[in-house]
């Protein structure tokens, strides 16, 4: 009897000892511990979003991938999984479980195996947040208290939401929310049984049980998690067994990209982190609504790329790219393999030629697979020999290529067998390679600016230069129009006659005189203001603007948004020497196609954080014709300011009808193909065609096309806006006009439409056979009547070849500023 008082009385030391010792230890550890205060306020590291202005992703900023659930958004069976995988007695202890810790120390012991370790999920969420992965027992004690702390902080709903969202997943993925979508691409809600139970094995060891990098260990551990829950009774032995027989599925997933535009993407990049700062931009969980489409900005790519493939096809092939190794190849190969250092480009693929026979090739793609590439879709390739000059047409296809060549190969449509059974279109591989020219595109909204498509270029990862908005060149012709609309508003019209004749300037700058000349070379004499604008008459705009005056033309440039300080204070100013960005063009053209008010261009419409509070919101120059009358305003858009009238109705509607002949019957009309009556717009060429231009517009839609090359050097012979840069608007317009109404030109109150004679803008006389219609504000509408006719400049409103403006209109020693006078 005596033996058991003893041994209570030893049990009782030891255990006033045990708790002496805890609770020394609890007073030596506790000054060191972080606090937990901010632990409500923890702030996970979610990247930076952006979206079209549907909620489509665009982009993905940061080096973390997460994507935060709510507690009440985990779906059961992803809690059950993680509970029997870490710690099923999640809800019964208080942070930390003796139980669990003792079983841990058995299995050890009686097993030599550790398959689960004696940490909580509320032990792990205390390490990973506050303190350092070292293995002590220094660091454990630490833990131990923090989870007491945590515990008494914080529901046991809340610390399991956190650390689901806080868990290194592997593969940049942080929380469950992230691990699906990396190696599933899915959302929580669309995982399997299967699935699930392979991401609850994950954060024991994300490297080492990983379905991508180690997928054997993966599926054991994997199994282990379903054994538990199948013991657990989270589900039945026949829910166990058919998860267990599913193998792995998991394939890395990136960033579910919807509509890929990269240049915005980087322009929204750029503003946040100018707003921001670079850590916050990246890591801050913002969410950012673009202005951008997302069935108009792929149309945008589209269209640029075709017509810059097409550009590029015109002027010949220039030979392989590389060529490979042929001693390389391995044993049983039938060729050479494509070498690692040859990224795609757009969706232009590299390839190896493998095999040529006498009209068509093989060739292998980065992939491994051979595809053939038949002599339709290679006979394009003359060799090139300069911008100007092409060799013969080949005759075979060894003429073009040869085993070993690495070449560019596209995909494309091409029309199917003939037959009731058969597709219409097929699809072909075609010889291709990477344009020397470049193009950028910008399509906004003229009623409030909204950027709806941007094209920096062919590929942005090929070149980084957003050309939309950062390339300064000539816009030639395309600036015609501000000058036009400048004489309208000083009392000018359509049938004013302006003397297309030889003129001399004088400059000491200087050593020849500048003589500018008519692309033609030919003078037309006096000529009606719509003929000179839809021709693109050099030098009626040259004397047009020296009887306006350059500084009034300057001053209304301002109204369309441009800068007097950047733009040329002399007459080559008439030409388009001045040097701006198509988003600069875009701008200007939008006060053509609305009505007459100044819009600015604007991309972003939203940034929420990541709680989904609104943290900006657009608010953009809207037109709103009433607003600017003396009679109640209609209501604008929220947030929205009404946008200032810069040029009057007469202006607006004078202009919008000249540009409309520029397509039906001027340097445009490639772009009647659209079938429409209710286009219009200017094309632009500059100097030797360096730059080629089309700045068009449909009331609800403006979009302005560049072609050039970065280095500035000429396209080509021929090269003029309306070859060049045309074809992408018309590209780009099939889309974004499929389902847009006719939107007819309406007439203003105080515009009449007179009968004239062509030739001297005079009022026709009666039964004059070749009179025309003219439109003119009431109160300039021509009282004389025509007489007898005479011979000047008796050509008719009809399709004409473009027209360059800046290339024939300076002499030859003129640097390319063109700042000459």
């Amino acid at each position: 009897m005596k033996w058991i008082i003893r041994l209570l009385k030893a049990g009782a030391l030891l255990g006033v000892i045990g708790i002496l010792a805890i609770s020394a230890g609890y007073f030596y550890f506790a000054p060191q511990i972080p606090s937990i205060d901010g632990i409500r306020e923890i702030r996970f590291q979610v990247p930076l979003r952006v979206y079209t202005r549907d909620g489509q992703l665009i982009q993905e900023f940061g080096e973390k991938r997460r994507v935060p659930v709510r507690y009440q958004e985990l779906p059961e069976r992803m809690i059950q999984a993680f509970l029997a995988a870490e710690d099923d007695r999640y809800f019964e202890h208080h942070g930390v479980d003796y139980q669990g810790l003792l079983a841990a120390v058995f299995e050890v012991v009686s097993t030599g195996e550790r398959t689960r370790g004696g940490s909580t999920i509320t032990m792990q969420v205390a390490r990973n947040l506050f303190l350092s992965l070292e293995k002590t027992y220094e660091r454990k004690l630490k833990e131990i208290i923090l989870s007491f702390r945590i515990e008494s902080e914080l529901s046991k709903e809340e610390i399991l939401e956190l650390y689901l969202n806080k868990i290194f997943m592997g593969h940049r993925a942080y929380g469950v929310g992230a691990a699906a979508q990396v190696y599933y691409g899915k959302d929580l809600g669309e995982l399997d049984l299967a699935q699930i139970a392979m991401i609850a094995g994950l954060p024991k060891a994300p490297s080492a049980f990983n379905p991508i990098t180690n997928p054997e260990r993966a599926l054991q551990r994997r199994d282990y998690v379903l054994g538990r829950m199948n013991k657990l009774g989270f589900i039945t032995p026949e829910e166990h067994q058919q998860a267990k027989e599913r193998g792995v599925t998991a394939q890395l997933k990136h960033s579910r990209i919807e509509v890929k535009t990269p240049y915005v993407g980087e322009m929204v990049r750029n503003y946040m982190v100018e707003r921001f700062g670079e850590e916050e931009a990246y890591t801050g969980g913002y969410s950012v609504i673009t202005t951008i489409d997302p069935v108009l900005q792929p149309a945008a790519d589209d269209a640029v790329r075709r017509a810059l493939l097409e550009y590029d096809h015109r002027h010949g092939y220039r030979g392989p790219e590389g060529k490979a190794d042929l001693t390389q190849a391995a044993e049983g190969d039938a060729g050479p393999r494509l070498p690692a250092d040859y990224p795609p480009v757009a969706d232009l693929l590299p390839a190896v030629v493998v095999k040529v026979d006498e009209k068509r090739f093989s060739a292998r793609l980065g992939d491994g697979s051979d595809v053939v590439v038949e002599w339709e879709q290679m006979n394009w390739a003359r060799p090139f020999i300069n911008r100007n000059a092409r060799g013969s047409a080949p005759k075979r296809a060894g003429d073009i290529v040869a085993v070993g060549d690495i070449v560019r190969l596209r995909e494309i449509l091409i029309e199917g067998p003939e037959g009731d059974d058969a597709d219409t279109t097929a699809t072909a591989w075609e010889l291709s390679q990477v344009p020397e020219a470049e193009g950028a595109m910008v399509a906004l909204d003229p009623q409030n600016g909204g950027i709806r498509a941007l094209v920096g270029g062919y590929d942005y990862y090929n070149s980084k230069f957003n050309r939309a908005i950062q390339a300064k060149r000539q816009p030639g012709s395309g600036f015609k129009a501000i000058v036009y609309s400048a004489a309208l508003a000083r009392g000018y019209h359509p049938a004013s006659l302006i003397n297309d004749a030889p003129v001399v300037f004088d400059d000491v700058s200087l050593e020849d005189e500048w003589r500018p000349e008519n692309y033609s070379g030919k003078f037309f004499g006096p000529t009606r203001l719509r003929v000179a604008l839809v021709k693109s008459r050099n030098l009626v705009s040259i004397r047009l603007l020296r009887s306006l005056g350059v500084d009034n033309v300057l001053a209304h440039a301002a109204r369309f948004g441009f800068d007097p300080e950047e733009l040329p204070h002399n007459l080559s100013l008439a030409l388009g020497s001045a040097v701006v960005s198509p988003l600069e063009m875009s701008r200007a053209y939008a006060v053509l196609a609305n009505g007459g008010y100044r819009v600015e261009p604007y991309f972003i419409e939203t940034i929420k954080d990541s709680q989904g509070e609104l943290v900006y919101q657009a608010r953009p120059l809207q037109v709103c014709p009433s607003c600017m009358a003396e009679i109640p305003p209609e209501p604008l858009p929220p947030l929205s300011r009404a946008a200032p009238r810069v040029i009057d109705a007469h202006n607006h509607y004078l202009m919008n009808s000249m540009l409309r002949d520029v397509v039906r019957a001027g340097t445009a009309t490639r772009a009647r193909s659209l079938g429409r009556d209710d286009l219009a717009g200017k094309t632009g060429t500059t100097n030797d065609q360096r730059d080629a231009w089309f700045n068009g517009f449909h009331p609800s839609l403006v979009a302005n096309v560049w072609v050039g090359l970065d280095s500035n050097d000429q396209l080509g012979r021929g090269e003029v806006g309306g070859r060049a840069a045309l074809p992408a608007w018309i590209y780009f317009m099939e889309t974004a006009l499929a389902d847009v109404p006719e939107a007819p030109l309406r007439m203003p109150e105080g515009i009449l439409q007179v009968r004239i004679d062509p030739h001297s803008g005079k009022r026709a006389y009666p039964g004059q056979p070749d009179a025309t219609f003219e439109v003119f504000p009431a109160d300039q509408v021509p009282s004389e009547q025509s007489g007898v006719r005479t011979p000047l400049s008796s050509e008719p409103l009809e399709a004409t070849p473009e027209v360059p403006s800046a290339a024939e209109s300076r002499p030859r020693d003129a640097p390319d500023s063109m700042e000459i006078f």
